[in-house]
Parts: C-alpha cells; structure tokens; sequence
C-alpha cells in the first residue's frame, strides 16, 4: 500500500496513529469487564461530544446509512406522516428509507447548491399531523450545511420529532444537542469522529425514547430495534456486560481513544478549528477562480468543500492532483456528477494539510492549461491562517 499520498476525501478520513493503534489491539472478550469498561467510557464520552447530558447513545456495528435506518424505523410506523428536508443525495436517501418503512413521506427538495426552505416546512408542519422531521446537517454529496438549531426549533414548535443525519458534520460542525433540542442526532465513524468505517453512532433523546416506548406496531428491522440494543447500552455504561449481536471489539477501541482525543481537543476549540481551517481552504479555491457549489457563502460546510471544473477541465482533475501527491473525490450528486469534485477537510486535519492541498490543486490546474493567478490560493489561506 502506497502511503505517500494525502487523504483528502470527505472520508474516511486519515486517521491518528493512537487510534489505528488501538485498532491492532489484542481482541478481548466482549464479554469481559475489561472490554465493559472501555465501551462504557466510549458511550459516556459520545453523549460529551453530542454536547447531550441527557440523551440515550447507541454504538453499532454498521454505516451511516445504518443509523440513518435505526431513527427511522423505530420512531416512524407505518401510514405516519414524515416531513423530509433533502440539500442532496443522502436526504434523498433518508426519503427512501422513511418510504421502505411505508412511512407517509413529503419531501421539500432543494436546488443543487441550496439548503432546504424553512419557511416551506413551517407551511407543511402547520398543517399537523407529522411525527417526524428529517435533514442532513451537512450533505456530503453538495457541501451544503443547513441550520440545525432553527430545525430543533421548528420541530418542537409543532410537536415533530427532530432527525438530524449527521455524518458528515458530527465533531467538526457546531452542534449542541440538549440546547437545540435535536431528538435524534447520527453519524458514522469514518469522518469527523476520527474512527475506521464500521460504527454506526446516534444519541436519542428522552423524548424520542419516549415516543419508541409508546410504539403501537413492532420495529419492522430486527438487527436495527432500539429494544434490543438499549439493554446492552445500558449494561456496558454501567460496567457490566450484556449480549444481543457482538460489537465490534477492536473498533470500539479505537473510538474510546478518538473520543477522548477529541474530548481533550475540547468541542469549542474543535469547532473553531475546523470553522478557521475551512474558510482558509474554500477562500484558496475562491481566489484560484473556481466555482463551489453551495450558492452562498454561509450554506458551506466546515467538513468538505464542493468545486465545479473551470471550463474546459473535467474529471482529469482529480487524476491531475492525485499526481501530486494528493487524493480528492469524485462528484456524487447525480445532476452534478461530472461537473465537480470534493475535498474533505475534518478530523486529523492540520493548516499543513490545507496548504498542502491547494498546492497540488493549483500545480494539477496548471498542468492542465487553466490560466489563473498561481499561488493565489495558497496565499490566501496563508492569509487567514496567518493573520498579521
């Protein structure tokens, strides 16, 4: 395996030694209070990162996409009314999910580049009837952040329960569960959370559990039932063991170690890093010339940044850039596929990693003929990295 080139996809992600570390680990029982005790610590430590004093963590072997179908299938039954705030592909997703479970579904679609219409929801929800509000704090397939906090808001304004697919946002974007009021916040390990892929990870609130408890139909996914789960949570948190599927041992492992490293980071410190890191990196492809798709500048995400190929340039790009050192991603948002590329930037990252970045972007555009001010990105990031 090559390892001289910079990892610099919207995940997974590079990942810290200590955690890969711990990944190679001698396997322990999962049975075992030894293993109880360094679970637990790791559900504890998820509810610090969730900023969630009150909320129900659960860890599971599984994607994202996993997650995104444990929050639906427990708390929407079937024929219940589901409103869905898609910004691309994976709030498309959760649509399709909610519709599998034969959920009443109203999508609110936004234009590539354009976070779903709050004001449109307010009109949906008025009228009654939703048990649940969906959206995706930062859509991987267009850069788009939309806003979580007025989400919360609205959802409790009109007795929704709040869906928030957090995957591409989880310990890089500022969130704050309990304060916003958000009843279900998920993730997958492999992005900001710092983890190798295989964990599925959401904290749900006493209100959503509430609303699970209250069920009149059972969980139509065996593996997926927050019943069945919750007693082995809440056996490990509490150092004792429980079984219902084998988890994940040496995965685990490595979240323990990443969770307390971004615990020691501390979340505000944490967010503001990535905030600076991310206005550096999207101002350094502002100044190269290059169109990103989020129409405007507060929709960007602080995780990845989405680009548009200057005219007369494709996917070329990214082989380009990955000749110099350095590995981006494809598009994936299907009305947009071939026009653009990503670049993920949370986690591990370092001011380093942003310059090293745009130099190879910049170097690549060269080398293909595109015409632009060279050096120009990396001097602007150097800017805001740098303040004099």
């Amino acid at each position: 395996m090559d390892e001289k080139f910079l990892l610099m996809i919207p995940g997974p992600i590079d990942f810290d030694p200590a955690v890969l570390r711990a990944m190679s680990a001698k396997t322990l029982s999962h049975m075992s209070v030894e293993f109880a005790e360094i679970f637990g610590r790791a559900l504890k430590n998820l509810r610090k990162v969730f900023l969630s004093e009150k909320g129900q963590p659960f860890v599971v072997a599984g994607s994202g996409t996993l997650a995104m179908d444990m929050a639906i299938v427990n708390l929407v039954e079937p024929g219940e009314k589901v409103l869905v705030l898609s910004s691309g592909f994976f709030g498309d997703r959760m649509a399709d999910i909610a519709k599998r479970y034969q959920a009443e579904v109203t999508v609110i679609k936004a234009p590539v580049g354009e976070a779903p219409s709050l004001e449109e929801a307010e009109k949906h929800l008025k009228k009654g009837g939703f048990k649940a509000v969906t959206a995706t704090h930062v859509d991987t397939s267009t850069g788009v952040a939309v806003d979580v906090k007025a989400l919360g808001e609205l959802a409790q304004k009109y007795g929704a329960l709040s869906i928030v697919d957090g995957v591409c946002a989880t310990a890089a974007m500022e969130f704050r569960q309990d304060e916003w009021g958000i009843d279900v916040y998920l993730t997958a390990s492999q992005k900001a959370i710092a983890v190798p892929p295989g964990l599925a990870l959401m904290v749900v609130s006493e209100r959503a559990m509430e609303a699970y408890r209250k069920r009149r139909s059972p969980v139509l996914n065996y593996y997926a039932d927050f019943g069945l789960w919750l007693p082995v949570m809440e056996a490990y948190e509490a150092g004792k063991v429980a079984y219902f599927a084998t988890p994940p041992v040496n995965l685990i492992y490595a979240l323990d170690v990443s969770l307390q490293q971004i615990l020691a980071e501390g979340m505000e410190k944490r967010f503001a890093r990535h905030r600076l890191l991310a206005q550096a990196f999207q101002e350094g492809i502002d100044a190269i010339g290059l169109k990103q798709v989020p129409v405007r500048k507060e929709l960007r995400a602080w995780t990845l940044t989405t680009a548009y190929y200057p005219e007369g340039i494709g996917p070329e790009l990214i082989k380009a850039i990955k000749a110099e050192g350095v590995i981006v991603a494809a598009g994936l948002h299907p009305e947009i596929k071939d026009k653009y590329f990503r670049v993920g930037h949370m986690g591990t990252l370092t001011p380093g990693d942003v310059l090293t970045t745009l130099g190879a972007i910049e170097r690549a555009l060269a080398s293909l003929g595109y015409r632009f001010e060279k050096g120009a990105g990396v001097k602007r990031a150097q800017e805001i990295l740098c303040p004099t």
